[in-house]
């Protein structure tokens, strides 16, 4: 029996009376639910705390008047005003293709944490390539994209697809082989094994494995991440000063929110790869802790990564295009190649 269907057999006993259909269109309908939930609420908290964060680095305050304590409903009210405001569409866009964009960027999000492992029981689709799907699934981002910035029928909105595109599909090569670097010493895509290769503390995490080398391909991936979901020093395709919000600039009200929970959706799935891949997914710092719930070690690392994402957009400058693409083509991809050789001469020795 899968393991997540299982987990919720023990958790509600009267699942498991239903026929198999039925109970596990239920599971189906409550982890889809659970995921959109999760990311509407990571997303409010991420925003206000991106805020905050952003205010604190500049010595100011950040919101601070709507809500009790720091602002913290300001977040809240700028969702309520989303869902009220009018919904604009140009009249010249292609209206199907520009109303269906948000969807397609956000439902390829939302997949993605089909195969996230949460905790030794909980993973809502155990795959034995459960990092290849993520891979894949993951890559539609650019589509949605693609398609917004075509459909607005704006140049601004077209200039940033394109770039996305070139800028996703291109750091998308390193972000792989960087991870085959780590595969090359777990010898599984199974999301689950990845992380119980890595059981018995800190020194036993992938990042420290060959050292430095897999510690050099995790800073390649965090990198080439930061590129494939368009943060800072990597937003050209939402450059304001030269695109005025790029792909997203004829967007407006609930559309233009789906676009913003796709984005912090994808910082979270970029943050938990790179935590199962490197940093020991659910496992704890150390044996003795193992009496802390495994979700809270996988959450807290990943919320870890978010936060240096959030860290670094108001560190960097933005880089120019021809930059961008000389970062990833001459520098993290040769590196990674070399990475993956190294790696297998001295397992092959």
């Amino acid at each position: 029996m899968d393991a997540t269907v299982a987990f919720f057999y023990d958790l509600i006993p009267a699942l498991s009376n239903l026929p198999d259909w039925l109970s596990y269109t239920i599971i189906g309908a409550v982890l889809t639910v659970g995921a959109f939930l999760f990311i509407a609420v990571f997303a409010l908290i991420g925003i206000w705390l991106e805020r905050k964060i952003s205010g604190h680095m500049q010595d100011r305050l950040g919101p601070m008047e709507v809500g009790g304590w720091h602002g913290w409903a300001q977040t809240i009210a700028d969702t309520v005003k989303l869902l009220v405001k009018e919904d604009i569409i140009p009249e010249k866009a292609d209206k199907f293709l520009f109303k269906f964009a948000p969807f397609i960027m956000f439902t390829a999000s939302m997949a993605a944490f089909a195969a996230l492992p949460w905790s030794a029981r909980f993973i809502p689709a155990n795959l034995n390539v459960g990092l290849l799907y993520i891979l894949s699934v993951s890559s539609l981002v650019v589509i949605g994209i693609l398609m917004g910035g075509w459909a607005s029928n704006n140049k601004w909105s077209l200039y940033g697809a394109m770039r996305s595109a070139a800028q996703m599909i291109s750091y998308e090569i390193p972000v792989a082989l960087s991870l085959i670097v780590a595969l090359l010493l777990t010898g599984s895509m199974d999301m689950q094994e990845i992380v119980r290769g890595q059981a018995g503390g800190i020194f036993n995490w992938n990042i420290f494995g060959y050292f430095p080398l897999l510690f050099i391909a995790f800073i390649i991936y965090f990198i080439a991440s930061l590129a494939e979901v368009n943060r800072t020093p990597f937003d050209l395709p939402e450059a304001e000063s030269e695109l005025v919000a790029g792909f997203m600039t004829e967007y407006s009200g609930m559309r233009w929110a789906f676009f913003m929970l796709a984005e912090y959706a994808n910082m979270f799935v970029v943050s938990a790869i790179s935590t199962t891949v490197f940093l020991g997914g659910w496992q704890p710092i150390a044996p003795f802790l193992d009496f802390i719930p495994g979700p809270f070690w996988f959450l807290g690392k990943a919320l870890f990564l978010v936060l240096i994402q959030m860290w670094l957009r108001w560190t960097l400058p933005r880089l120019r295009v021809d930059q961008l693409m000389y970062t990833t083509w001459k520098v993290l991809t040769p590196f990674s190649f070399a990475l993956i050789l190294l790696v297998s001469f001295i397992k092959v020795l």
